[in-house]
């Protein structure tokens, strides 16, 4: 059956400008939509064996709406949004791509983390703003910046991208750390520690775990009220993890010293988050979910797609 499938990709939009989507157009017919609202679902997929999705959401009625669908592509990690148990009982496969994005995502958090230590957007609009030429001397001391060697790095999530953070942390000079949610988890490389010591010893905390029942709301106001007064939290996971709400209590209450995310309880960013407040502006640091979308991983998340497809075709 290989090359004529009929493929459907619902939101190209999410994957950007990837030159690797040319190459789905070997493997079949390829439809793509830029955009796909709940309602249109059912009637684009109605025809497909392959669709691709990575954010919009296929329930057990699109799927009876789709009877020749045999594989589900998630252009993501993440297969939340699929109905799997819908999708087992039709005989329908679903598959995403894990791994596209472990070296994108670890250097922003870096990249995140160093901003925030060094202080840099303060720094840029002082320049920017006129203040460092209206000053007196060749330099500006600002009394909070610190290096990070000698400090204890503090990691909830030791998967492929935990460990590559981790493995910079310590290139950095960094002590990891780090806690097991599942307390499955044992590293022979680095030190694992409970949730008291994580909480009270992490000069910086990163997240790069999964929202589950172990980690909704994990880091909430009371874990942040036992942190370091100039402790750091970086979430590059999944929104819910921290409590937005908590975190900006947290930051305002000088219960720790500085934040960053890049993940949201609600995607895009309501308008009206309390994290938009101009108050946590020099100490809280929000990217759009980006960690991910280098242009390497996505180009990989699309090779990954279409080595996932040909698989189908193999066993076909």
């Amino acid at each position: 059956m290989e090359n004529t499938y009929r493929i459907v990709v619902l939101d190209a939009e999410t994957l950007g400008q990837v030159e690797a989507l040319n190459n789905l157009r070997t493997l079949g017919q390829v439809m793509v939509y830029e955009h796909t609202d709940a309602h249109q679902v059912a009637s684009r997929i109605s025809q497909a064996h392959i669709v691709v999705t990575n954010k919009v959401v296929l329930t057990s009625t699109d799927l009876a709406m789709a009877p020749d669908l045999q594989l589900i592509c998630v252009a993501a990690t993440g297969i939340n949004n699929i109905d799997v148990e819908a999708a087992t009982k039709r005989n329908i496969q679903v598959k995403n791509v894990r791994g596209y994005s472990t070296f994108g995502v670890a250097q922003q958090t870096i990249a995140v983390i160093l901003s925030l230590v060094h202080r840099l957007p303060f720094l840029d609009a002082y320049v920017k703003n006129g203040s460092y030429s209206k000053g007196g001397s060749f330099t500006f001391i600002h009394e909070d910046i610190r290096e990070l060697k000698g400090k204890k790095f503090g990691i909830i999530g030791l998967g492929e991208i935990g460990r590559q953070v981790a493995a910079i942390a310590q290139a950095l000079g960094c002590e990891v750390i780090y806690y097991s949610t599942s307390g499955k988890n044992n590293d022979p490389n680095y030190k694992r520690v409970e949730w008291a010591e994580l909480l009270s010893s992490a000069d910086v905390l990163s997240i790069h775990a999964p929202l589950n029942e172990q980690t909704k709301g994990l880091i909430d106001y009371i874990a942040m009220s036992r942190m370091k007064s100039r402790a750091i939290i970086h979430n590059a996971g999944r929104g819910g993890i921290v409590v937005e709400e908590d975190l900006c209590r947290a930051l305002k209450e000088d219960k720790i010293g500085l934040a960053a995310l890049d993940v949201y309880i609600q995607e895009p960013l309501q308008a009206e988050s309390p994290l938009l407040d101009p108050l946590l502006k020099d100490r809280l640091l929000l990217t759009p979910h980006t960690a991910w979308a280098a242009k390497e991983s996505r180009e990989r998340l699309v090779w990954g797609i279409i080595e996932n497809i040909k698989e189908l075709g193999a066993r076909s």
